[in-house]
C-alpha cells in the first residue's frame, strides 16, 4: 500500500521544533490532507483558527521561503487527483465521510505495524497495566480498560484527575508497573501533560494514542499512535482512535502466551452464568 497524503505531510512536519500555534497548523494540514495543496494562506488561517502571520511563519519554521513556497511543495506531495470534488452532501454525510478519511490514513498508518507491536509487548508486560484518559479521552481508556481485564492480569484505570492521580501512578509503579498506556484527544487537558511527565519521571514508559503526531503529549511518549478525530460536528467524533485501541489490545494479546486461555475460560464462566442473553 502506498503512502497517502496525509502520511507524507507528517513526514514534512516531522523533525521541526514547531510552536503549538505551529503545531495546530501542522495538524489542520495533515487533517484536510486531500484540501491542504489548495488552500491559501488566509483559508488555512481561518480553518485552523489561527492568524494569516501565523501561516506565514509557520512556512518559514518548516524552511520555506514563505507559504507560496510550501503550498508548492505540498502540491508536489499531493497526488494529481487529489482535490474532493465538491460535495451536496448534508453535515450529518461529511462528518461521516470525514471519519472514513480518518480510517483510511489509520489503515496507512498500519502498513508498518512495527511501533503497535512495540506498544503490544510493552503492554503485555506491564504489571500492572494503568491506562490513562482523561476528560474527552476518558471513553478511549475506559473500553480499553474493559477489554485488557478479560486477558491482562491486572489492569488500573486511571480516568479522573485531581491530586490523587499521581499517588495512584506512586502506586502502580510501586506494584511493579513499567508502562503507562495513555489516551489523548482535544481539547488536551493540562493534567494529562502532566501525568506523563510525571509517569516518565518515575521510570515508566509511556505508550500514547493521539488525536495528531503534534499534539502536546507527543514529545512525552516513548510509542506515539496517531488517530485522528472527526471536527465536523459540535462535539468531536474519535472512531480512528477507538479501533486504534482494539488494534493496541490485539497486539497485547499477542504477546501474551494465555490470553486466548483467558479468553475462553471467561466464555465458559459467562455461560455457566447465564451472563448474556444471547
Amino acid at each position: 500500500m502506498g503512502e497517502s497524503t496525509a502520511t507524507r505531510l507528517r513526514q514534512l512536519f516531522e523533525g521541526h521544533r514547531l510552536t503549538p500555534t505551529q503545531r495546530r497548523i501542522a495538524h489542520c494540514l495533515v487533517r484536510r490532507s486531500a484540501e491542504a495543496p489548495f488552500l491559501s494562506s488566509v483559508e488555512l488561517a481561518e480553518l485552523a483558527g489561527v492568524s494569516q502571520p501565523s501561516v506565514t511563519r509557520f512556512a518559514v519554521a518548516l524552511g520555506f521561503d514563505g507559504y507560496p513556497a510550501l503550498r508548492r511543495r505540498l502540491r508536489e506531495i499531493a497526488p494529481p487527483d487529489a482535490r474532493p470534488d465538491a460535495s451536496d452532501h448534508n453535515a450529518y454525510q461529511q462528518a461521516v465521510a470525514a471519519e472514513i478519511e480518518n480510517l483510511r490514513q489509520l489503515a496507512d498508518l498500519l502498513a508498518d505495524p512495527g511501533p503497535v507491536r512495540r506498544a503490544g509487548n510493552l503492554l503485555a508486560t506491564s504489571r500492572p497495566l494503568p491506562v490513562l484518559g482523561l476528560r474527552a479521552a476518558a471513553a478511549q481508556a475506559y473500553g480499553f480498560a474493559y477489554f485488557a481485564a478479560k486477558v491482562h492480569p491486572d489492569v488500573r484505570l486511571l480516568d479522573e484527575g485531581g491530586s490523587m492521580l499521581p499517588d495512584r501512578l506512586d502506586r502502580a509503579v510501586r506494584a511493579g508497573a513499567t508502562t503507562l498506556l495513555c489516551f489523548a484527544l482535544p481539547r488536551h487537558p493540562r493534567e494529562t501533560v502532566d501525568a506523563l511527565e510525571y509517569a516518565r519521571g518515575a521510570g515508566m514508559s509511556v505508550v500514547t494514542v493521539a488525536d495528531s503526531a503534534f499534539a502536546p503529549v507527543a514529545a512525552l511518549s516513548d510509542v506515539l499512535l496517531p488517530a485522528a478525530v472527526g471536527t465536523g460536528l459540535a462535539f468531536d467524533t474519535a472512531c480512528a482512535p477507538m479501533l486504534l485501541g482494539r488494534v493496541l489490545l490485539e497486539a497485547m494479546c499477542d504477546a501474551l502466551p494465555d490470553a486466548q486461555a483467558s479468553l475462553e475460560d471467561f466464555d465458559s464462566r459467562a455461560a455457566s452464568r447465564g451472563l448474556f442473553a444471547e
